[in-house]
């Protein structure tokens, strides 16, 4: 029984251990990708667009990633009694539009690739879709874990919520701003939820992992010596 306990615990640890994974290779495939291709702007183009770039199969690859390991961090935090339903489901929507976001390429925007004229596909209003869910799930579920007082981490919640959705926002702006390309900052808007909130579910799963030991239930029961 003590062996099975203890399995179940390294299940969920190693759950959160791969959630807290994600994002970190997410960013780290965007900001690679992007910086070794021709004529793409980090400041200007969309993380999607790489899709489209030589080795464009970096990014569906890191989409479809992300989105299986934000789906092992929510079992992980479900597993360790680490979130509600709420935040649990968000979770879950927001892995599922990186998924989305990655079986489905965008289509060409913002005057990315050079040449290609902006169309809206079937597959790339799909991706839309994934992104957007992905957009706005991550911070919702931020936002619904907090609990009062807002102090510490549930300070740090609101604000990497709250600076996420206002990012999304001025995301838009500039894109409906400036649909045919321009310098405009939509890259940079973009890649700001990515990093708050790729910071908080890392800062979220390791928190996780050093607040929770091996529940008592779990632990050996060692039978008391007889005296002689």
């Amino acid at each position: 029984m003590y062996v099975v306990s203890v399995t179940i615990h390294r299940t969920r640890v190693s759950l959160l251990a791969l959630g807290a994974a994600g994002p970190v290779l997410f960013v780290a495939a965007y900001l690679v990708n992007g910086a070794t291709q021709p004529g793409y702007s980090s400041w200007h183009d969309t993380i999607s667009v790489l899709a489209l770039a030589p080795r464009g199969w970096i990014q569906i690859a890191s989409f479809l990633l992300y989105g299986v390991l934000t789906l092992c961090f929510a079992e992980g935090l479900r597993r360790f009694a680490a979130i509600g339903r709420g935040g649990f489901a968000l979770l879950v929507i927001a892995a599922s539009g990186l998924i989305v976001a990655g079986l489905f390429p965008t289509d060409p925007i913002l005057g990315f690739p050079a040449g290609e004229p902006s169309v809206v596909s079937p597959g790339g209003t799909l991706h839309n879709i994934g992104a957007l869910a992905a957009l706005l799930g991550l911070p919702a579920a931020a936002l619904v874990t907090v609990r009062r007082p807002l102090r510490g981490w549930a300070a740090f919640s609101v604000a990497a919520g709250v600076l996420s959705l206002v990012a999304v926002a001025l995301f838009f702006a500039t894109v409906a701003a400036s649909p045919d390309g321009g310098d405009s900052p939509a890259g940079l808007f973009e890649r700001l939820p990515t990093l708050v909130m790729g910071l908080w579910q890392v800062t979220f799963a390791l928190r996780t992992l050093g607040s929770r030991e091996v529940p008592r239930a779990e632990r050996p029961v060692v039978p008391a010596e007889r005296e002689v």
